[in-house]
């Protein structure tokens, strides 16, 4: 019932921001952002409840385990099962959810605060609804199944396949790169922007260090959780963007070629 109420809070408060446009750099509308949002926390849902459903691996399956079979990329990793970097990657998460409220801070922001959660809430659910549905078809083992000091009820939970991708990194990458692409949209003109997003950029790095420390993740999970969530975080704020700009553009150029004749072609260039 908790997650009926979240929805349909969100829903409104999702009609509230179609109103707020004032001086904000965004352009919301609820017949096209309500159904997004629901569609995404829908999907999250959906993907979840697969996620749990994931049969756990067998203790002969386990005992069958080898290092050598996992990829050379993430070999390094097999056996990873640190329960303290566990622990405190807790906090740079946990963190990162909180970074779009500081915003509030911004009188600019302030004034469209309604519209600025409404897209905030749009991201996560994007994100959340990308990685479930990910995770929910792709039971990959993590790397503390591989470790002979984690207990075998540990391993044998449905948990022990939720390796691909990081959702933890996603989640975080993608509230901290909302918040600098907000802050960057808001005050173009501001120095502070570029450190604005260094931090956002290691925020999430710092959740994924932690979590393949955990052996909660591979390397190339917690990669692919990382660019999923960034993509995410910036792009849902410029697809909202009013300039009719909307940060591609298509040029032609001339190529050279080695036998010193030319050819036309195109350069296409993102930016933001």
């Amino acid at each position: 019932m908790k997650k009926y109420i979240l929805m349909i809070w969100c829903l409104v408060m999702t009609a509230q921001v179609s109103q707020a446009q004032n001086d904000s750099p965004y352009r919301t509308k609820f017949v096209v952002d309500a159904p997004i949002t629901a569609a995404g926390m829908g999907l999250s849902y959906y993907g979840l409840t697969r996620m749990q459903d994931k049969d756990g691996l067998t203790e002969e399956q386990i005992a069958n385990l080898n290092k050598n079979q996992v990829n050379s990329f993430d070999r390094f990793s097999a056996g990873w099962d640190s329960d303290q970097a566990k622990k405190v990657s807790d906090f740079p998460f946990y963190g990162s959810f909180a970074l779009p409220f500081l915003l509030a801070f911004d009188d600019d922001v302030r004034s469209n605060a309604g519209q600025v959660f409404g897209m905030y809430v749009q991201t996560m659910a994007i994100t959340g609804a990308l990685f479930t549905m990910s995770n929910a078809y792709n039971p990959r083992i993590r790397p503390m199944v591989y470790s002979p000091d984690v207990e075998m009820e540990e391993k044998t939970r449905a948990n022990a396949r939720n390796s691909f991708y990081a959702g933890h990194t996603a989640a975080s990458a993608a509230a901290s790169f909302f918040f600098a692409k907000v802050f960057h949209d808001f005050n173009p003109d501001s120095p502070a922007r570029k450190y604005v997003w260094l931090g956002a950029a290691a925020v999430p790095a710092t959740v994924g260090y932690l979590r393949l420390r955990a052996g909660k993740h591979f390397l190339s999970d917690n990669l692919l959780g990382y660019a999923v969530g960034a993509a995410v975080g910036i792009v849902v704020p410029q697809l909202h963007k009013k300039s009719d700009n909307n940060g591609f553009s298509l040029n032609p150029t001339i190529i050279p070629t080695f036998n010193g004749t030319a050819s036309q072609g195109a350069n296409l260039s993102y930016t933001f």
